[in-house]
């Protein structure tokens, strides 16, 4: 690395084709921002494309998580914006590449293996039901069902960064997500700034590091961008335009913050596929696989996890051979688990009961999905969960001001 870059990125990481967490992933990320505070970086490896020894030396830093950014449609939507200009180039996110596993890596440091958090869906054996775990809403069919907030810690149970760091921390949030059970099971020791408009939370984050009083830590949490791309697609004018909103926010805290010895990193927690309805395999068309589970499929719609019934296992297979092997890939889970898709290290005890018999890995641009009796139903234009380039590789923008 050149001595005067505070970050680069080696073409053996940008080449990886699962998720880096050997040095060149969002996990790893953390693992560095939690070193350079002084703090426990935890198992994985600090990030190979950021100088530990100069994210040191900075007073401050700041985390701009920008939800469904990923690095090759930043590549393409925003070649001139003032992010791509200080990407310095991609890192990739976790398996599976969805919101509720790598925003819970941000969150806590670890992967999910350790976190336990496998896709929008989890199945709770504990609580025997299917949970939501952002919105933490029991899957019933009921709209709106939710799940008592005393499970939470049972549930959500990794220690918060910000207890391991020994810097103050403020977490700038969304008002309206702001007082999850999600979210406040994970702030731990920092403080929750909620704020209603981007603008406001830079202004407001801007505010708080030049203030003085010792080191600090800021996270910054963007939905918007991940809410347009589900709705419109990723390469909708919707999306463009949240780009615009990321990009003028990132402006603001280059501008706002010159001086103060902070490095600014923004990052996204993982990309998205746009798809068209021929892509969308509905399990309701299949009833014979159906009938073959014995809980609704779990995950996300590129990574579903199957839990089927006992004695049935080689008909499922017999099944999804026949019928689904140009759509998907068929995995035994417990294999994922082994070869390490979820992540390096000891696993979170509950892991194995959260990906169910097996894993249905979605090809091309497929997704699968279920509904029970009683759900309203939506239709995603942009998806994202598995392992494509644009799905995996989010990037990294560093600036020190």
């Amino acid at each position: 690395m050149p001595a005067h870059a505070l970050a680069e990125i080696t073409e053996d990481h940008a080449a990886a084709p699962l998720p880096d967490y050997q040095g060149g992933g969002i996990v790893n990320l953390m693992a560095s921002i939690a070193g350079a505070f002084g703090g426990d970086p935890g198992l994985y490896p600090l990030l190979d494309a950021l100088d530990g020894a100069r994210l040191s030396a900075h007073r401050n830093i700041v985390l701009f998580v920008i939800d469904g950014l990923g690095y090759e449609w930043l590549k393409r939507a925003g070649p001139g914006s003032t992010l791509f200009r200080h990407t310095v180039g991609p890192i990739t996110s976790v398996f599976p590449s969805t919101t509720a596993s790598a925003i819970t890596t941000f969150l806590t440091g670890v992967a999910p293996r350790q976190h336990g958090m496998t896709g929008w869906h989890v199945y709770i054996e504990a609580l025997g039901t299917v949970v939501a775990v952002l919105p933490f809403r029991a899957r019933t069919g009921a709209p709106r069902a939710s799940t008592p907030r005393w499970h939470a810690p049972a549930i959500f149970d990794q220690t918060p960064l910000p207890n391991r760091i020994p810097a103050r921390s403020t977490v700038f949030v969304p008002k309206r997500i702001a007082g999850s059970a999600y979210n406040e099971a994970h702030r731990g020791a920092g403080v929750v700034r909620p704020y209603r408009s981007l603008p406001g939370a830079v202004a407001g984050l801007c505010e708080a590091l030049c203030r003085g009083g010792g080191r600090h830590y800021a996270y910054l949490y963007y939905p918007d961008l991940d809410k347009s791309a589900h709705e419109c697609g990723i390469d909708s004018p919707q999306a463009r335009r949240r780009l615009a909103e990321v990009d003028a926010a990132y402006r603001s805290l280059l501008d706002g913050l010159r001086g103060t010895g902070t490095a600014v990193i923004a990052t996204g927690d993982h990309g998205f596929i746009d798809i068209r309805p021929e892509h969308r395999i509905e399990l309701g068309e299949h009833p014979a696989l159906a009938e073959l589970m014995r809980l609704p499929l779990c995950g996300d719609g590129r990574v579903a996890y199957c839990y089927v019934r006992p004695g049935r296992r080689r008909a499922f297979e017999r099944y999804v051979g026949a019928h689904l092997d140009r759509q998907a890939q068929l995995c035994v889970s417990a294999d994922l688990i082994d070869q390490g898709y979820f992540g390096i290290g000891p696993p979170h005890p509950r892991l194995a009961e959260r990906v169910g018999d097996y894993t249905l890995l979605m090809k091309d641009r497929y997704v699968i999905k279920d509904w029970l009796p009683g759900e309203g139903r939506f239709v995603h234009v942009g998806v994202h969960g598995g392992l494509t380039r644009e799905e995996l590789y989010v990037p990294l923008a560093v600036a020190s001001v």
